[in-house]
């Protein structure tokens, strides 16, 4: 493995596509080394608790199976946690992979060529900045930031460093949402007007309080300080709490509960679907309806998104009933794709007495869906390493960030009671007003051409512009100069 502090932006094809094939190299700030075929990527866990092993599991099944890469360290600040994963990785790949509890010492050592960084959210943006600073590939587990100023810093370090970085909203790599797409653009559904998805979940014992409290919890064997992160400016000091340390989703300075745990997945796939990125307007609404065992984030929520592509997505989910759930479609003026299926989407047409269309029949498409996404997420990963290609990856930052963007909108309009904006030149939120409806009504008064989706241009895809055709007799509208004067002539 090269010595050099910088990330290895040409790598070899080798098990990833095929035969061992050297990849271009693109123009990077820093000097550059490619791996030889002999050579593995390195990757360091950061944060080896409960999800974290999915991903220790499948890059651990990548190695065996003659990949280029290998689980080389672990960090976590519970040495119970650090200890047991780098034990799981001696018995399954053998060697011996470093072990610490400051990541730090891991962004600093050049024979980490990767990080795969899984602790709680709001570690996610510090780590992914020193790491991509240090030269270093990312993984970083969803949500990638825990607010929306850390999501544009991440972009920006991200953009400036030319590594690669893949988050860790593993759906991504379901072929749907691009199946999906492609099919919207194509004028499948004519003007799209409205999405909706969901994320229906229960438990007997309280969401996230399934995770374990032990008696080894202890700060002993946990660095409560570090895990805080107070020395840093990620959360305020709080007295140790095996709660809030095991179960921290459950807590605002941590986590944001459904909203960053599931929404963000959700957005993120209707994102690729739809082919927008970030908001016009975002609204949230739910509360804690029944899991009254000392959390903050609410059990059951919605949030409400509209673009200025003309159409609204709602994400809405419950944690304590899962039995009736809502489809996950598109709707569009011609019919609606539904995203339900477990291999595909179907498309459902509108009535032709409504679209003058009668050629509109029901389909089903398939698309590709890995069996296990968390591994082909890293396969897709180490792809675009090999390709060298910072867009090739299924969920890059630019993508993480309008969906965590979004989605922290949406939490803090239900937190705040208020409703928000994107702006689009400070990248920041600010409050609505009325403006916004308003523009809806100015288009309508002046006949407006409507907004769309990009990629689909409807003058090529539908003669009426997916506009309504109105009857003839809705040309006796229009205000009367006085009660004598009809301002439609016979």
């Amino acid at each position: 493995m090269t010595k050099d502090n910088v990330s290895r932006r040409a790598f070899l094809k080798t098990g990833v596509a095929g035969a061992a094939v050297a990849t271009s190299v693109l123009s990077v700030p820093s000097p550059v080394k490619a791996l030889n075929a002999n050579e593995r990527l390195k990757v360091a866990f950061l944060g080896t608790g409960g999800r974290c092993q999915a991903h220790i599991g499948a890059v651990m099944k990548l190695q065996k199976a003659g990949k280029p890469i290998e689980a080389a360290a672990v960090c976590d600040v519970f040495n119970h946690n650090r200890e047991r994963s780098a034990e799981r990785i001696k018995k399954t790949v053998g060697g011996e992979p470093i072990v610490t509890g400051d990541y730090r010492e891991l962004i600093d050592n050049k024979a980490i060529d990767a990080v795969c960084i899984a602790a709680p959210d709001h570690w996610h943006a510090k780590m992914t900045i020193d790491a991509l600073d240090g030269g270093k590939h990312v993984y970083c587990e969803k949500p990638m930031t825990h607010t929306i100023q850390e999501s544009q810093d991440v972009v920006a370090a991200w953009e400036k460093s030319g590594t690669i970085m893949q988050v860790g909203t593993q759906n991504t790599a379901d072929g749907r949402w691009k199946a999906a797409n492609k099919f919207i653009r194509g004028g499948g559904i004519g003007k799209v007007v409205q999405a909706q998805t969901h994320y229906y979940r229960n438990s007997g014992m309280g969401q996230w309080r399934y995770y374990k409290l032990s008696r080894e919890m202890t700060p002993k064997n946990i660095d409560w300080k570090m895990f805080l992160g107070t020395d840093f400016g990620l959360s305020p000091y709080l007295p140790f709490d095996r709660a809030v340390f095991g179960q921290w989703r459950c807590y605002w300075p941590f986590g944001s509960g459904l909203f960053t745990d599931l929404f963000v997945h959700r957005l993120t796939d209707m994102l690729i679907t739809l082919g927008l990125r970030y908001p016009r307007r975002v609204v949230g609404g739910g509360g804690i309806f029944l899991e009254y065992d000392g959390r903050d984030v609410p059990d059951t929520a919605t949030i409400t998104v509209d673009y200025d592509a003309g159409l609204q997505v709602l994400v809405t989910a419950s944690m304590v009933s899962s039995s009736s759930p809502i489809d996950v479609c598109v709707r569009g003026h011609h019919g609606s794709i539904v995203l339900s299926t477990p291999t595909g989407f179907e498309f459902k047409p509108e009535r032709p007495q409504v679209t003058r269309k009668s050629d509109l029949k029901p389909q089903e498409f398939k698309a590709d869906k890995p069996k296990d996404l968390t591994l082909a997420q890293w396969e897709n990963f180490l792809e675009a390493i090999g390709k060298n290609d910072q867009q090739a990856c299924n969920c890059p930052p630019d993508l993480g960030a309008a969906a965590i963007s979004t989605i922290t909108m949406g939490a803090e309009s239900y937190r705040f009671g208020k409703v928000y904006e994107w702006d689009a030149e400070a990248k920041k939120k600010v409050e609505s007003s009325d403006a916004y409806a308003k523009q809806w009504e100015d288009m309508s008064k002046n006949r407006s051409a409507p907004r769309h989706v990009p990629g689909w241009k409807p003058i090529d895809k539908d003669s009426m512009f997916s506009r309504q055709i109105p009857r003839d007799y809705q040309k006796l509208e229009g205000p009367w100069k006085d009660e004598q004067t009809d301002p439609v002539p016979e």
